[in-house]
């Protein structure tokens, strides 16, 4: 998985950075900004938290190339976004500089999450001449052991450094994700140092989905008080500013964010924290989707739920992404279910979907790692503002 902050605010913003809505200003649907696609789900890794269990394949039914040069036609008519080339491993897949530089010549901004085993010399110019802008990698320890551990693969921690040596090399930038769990939720801040010592553009922490072989891993998830703990870490982490620090699958940061700042005096806008104040925690149905393997759209790859077949709906995603009931229901955040449906912070929040229904069975449900207790006050008028 592979996040970018997104450079433009989401459509039901107002020009105070105040959210108007849950859906869109003036009943239009959210503006598409970011698109993850499973573009293979094969994989020569296997890590013990993917959330497709991925491994060598082959998988049947994936999308072809021409079938990928529809999906993008139909995306770029939408406007231009980010497209992010996820997996599985991308680079399996013999015609992935044609998708990219397609995708490029469509004006979309192509990226691309891989595990770095397959990158090289050649391989890094030709997907730097593709378009691909960002890459992303993962290093989920403080050193080789913890990172390997984790990842159950031995030699994994030597993968990326040497892959993130070739990106320098030829002028890629890079980000670095890691997945936070009970193993290596206290290296949070040397991981951190590590990313930045590196020269990495951005550090995104994720929050374990517990899908996929991490539905395995339930042992592994860091509790609702120790989640609370590492997303005010994450905060201090960020006040540094030496790099963008994004968490992702944890959409109560943004009430985190605000809490602490008030503590300090100081309001979240556009003026003072820029897109911090204008994104908010689950984008799901809501400017960003998935795509799978096979063309099945979802609101993210942690929820596997369809909101729409491409192949079905001949490569409309347009169609798709105004009229798919599941993202009608992701939208209505006033309808959620528990404290979702009523907290103050739901705008900017929204709570987790898929950790909701892996975790409870209801993806309209409330958010199962959060402790938070909303206030009990609040006007309906209130309802459609966020604490600042």
């Amino acid at each position: 998985m592979f996040h970018i902050m997104l450079r433009g605010p989401l459509n039901y913003y107002n020009k105070d950075g105040i959210v108007s809505h849950s859906t869109s200003v003036h009943g239009r649907d959210p503006i598409l900004r970011l698109v993850a696609w499973e573009i293979t789900r094969s994989c020569p890794l296997s890590c013990r938290h993917c959330r497709a269990s991925a491994q060598s394949g082959p998988y049947q039914g994936e999308l072809s190339t021409s079938e990928c040069f529809s999906v993008l036609d139909s995306i770029a008519k939408m406007g231009s976004c980010i497209i992010i080339l996820t997996g599985g491993e991308p680079m399996l897949r013999s015609d992935i500089f044609e998708i990219s530089r397609y995708g490029t010549q469509k004006g979309l901004r192509m990226v691309m999450a891989t595990c770095g085993s397959l990158l090289t010399e050649t391989s890094c110019k030709e997907l730097r001449d593709s378009g691909i802008s960002r890459i992303s990698l993962s290093i989920d320890g403080a050193d080789a052991l913890s990172h390997d551990t984790f990842r159950g693969v031995d030699g994994a921690y030597e993968i990326v450094m040497k892959a993130i040596t070739l990106l320098k090399d030829n002028g890629i930038e890079f980000q670095i994700n890691t997945t936070i769990t009970k193993s290596n939720v206290g290296e949070l801040k040397k991981i951190y140092e590590t990313v930045v010592e590196l020269g990495a553009v951005a550090f995104h922490p994720f929050l374990l989905v517990p899908t996929g072989r991490g539905s395995a891993l339930t042992s592994e998830i860091i509790s609702a008080q120790e989640y609370e703990q590492v997303l005010n870490e994450i905060y201090e982490i960020s006040l540094e500013q030496k790099i963008l620090v994004k968490p992702t699958c944890a959409p109560h940061y943004y009430r985190i964010l605000r809490e602490r700042e008030r503590e300090q005096g100081r309001s979240v806008t556009r003026e003072t924290h820029g897109l911090d104040a204008l994104t908010k925690g689950c984008l799901g149905g809501q400017g960003f989707a998935f795509i799978s393997h096979r063309g099945i759209v979802q609101i993210c790859g942690f929820l596997d739920m369809e909101a729409g077949d491409l192949r079905s709906s001949q490569y409309n995603f347009q169609k798709i992404w105004s009229e798919s009931t599941l993202f009608k229901q992701i939208r209505a955040v006033n309808e959620y279910h528990g404290k979702c449906g009523y907290c103050e912070y739901r705008m900017v929040c929204g709570g987790c979907r898929a950790r909701a229904f892996t975790i409870n069975g209801d993806f309209l449900g409330e958010e199962p790692q959060c402790l938070y207790t909303p206030a009990s006050s609040l006007s309906t008028s209130d309802n459609f503002k966020v604490q600042r």
